[in-house]
């Protein structure tokens, strides 16, 4: 290899190549390092509605290192997500010298199996909260089906001056609904959306008078649906607070 000049020319510039970019490396870090690349401020871009602004300025004096340049900006943003009622963040710098963060909050929308929360996506989260909210119950994994369903059968009834308090989807895949009246349904695993237009249909003309009576509804008809009752009715042909009365023909 001595014999060869031009090798040893080329080993020699890409040793002081490596050098210098090391160099500038160091350099760089350090200047970075200064304290007027340093951090002034981090801002938010809107008040949060939920999330504790102490919970806030914990994580930017715990989770936020570095200066300007030098602050990692996903690490900041996973920081922020862990906290409760925080769905998704961003981080970005602005010049001169500040951080801004935006913060998307989750929008309650029901209870999930009476320990946890479901936002507006259908996803479930931790917190706590005293808002009055419909419940949902499922498996793990069916939150966002629920959702779905929750809107799909909400419209019909909501129609009819009712809405839903509660949502279960079985084991089995079977939904059941109960109404803020009290009123159960029973509407199984086929054909669900059709089986309550079928006794959305119905109960305008024969039931909304006595809904205070019925106190569970049985869906899982071919043609029609099965009525249990507190009280006899006349006209429908229901024993008092005994099993099922006779099936409605939609």
């Amino acid at each position: 290899m001595w014999d060869k000049p031009h090798l040893l020319r080329m080993i020699t510039n890409l040793l002081v190549a490596a050098s210098l970019l090391l160099l500038a490396y160091g350099a760089l870090r350090y200047v970075l390092q200064l304290p007027v690349f340093h951090l002034r401020s981090v801002q938010l871009t809107t008040a949060p509605v939920h999330v504790d602004i102490e919970q806030l300025n914990k994580v930017v004096k715990n989770a936020v290192r570095g200066g300007f340049f030098s602050v990692n900006l996903e690490q900041t943003r996973r920081a922020f997500e862990q906290l409760p009622w925080v769905r998704k963040v961003s981080v970005r710098r602005k010049f001169p010298w500040s951080l801004e963060v935006s913060v998307e909050e989750h929008v309650a929308l029901a209870r999930w199996n009476n320990s946890e929360l479901v936002n507006t996506h259908g996803e479930v989260f931790a917190a706590q909260t005293s808002e009055t909210l419909p419940g949902f119950i499922g498996q793990p994994d069916t939150s966002a089906q629920v959702t779905e369903m929750y809107a799909a059968l909400g419209k019909p009834l909501a129609a009819r001056g009712q809405s839903i308090a509660q949502i279960s989807l079985s084991p089995r895949f079977s939904w059941q609904l109960r109404l803020d009246s009290g009123m159960v349904l029973e509407l199984g695993r086929e054909q669900v959306e059709q089986r309550l237009a079928r006794f959305v249909t119905v109960y305008s003309y024969s039931l909304a008078a006595r809904t205070n009576a019925v106190s569970r509804v049985d869906l899982r008809y071919r043609n029609g649906f099965a009525a249990n009752v507190l009280s006899g009715l006349d006209g429908i042909g229901a024993r008092p607070a005994q099993g099922l009365g006779r099936g409605f023909r939609g």
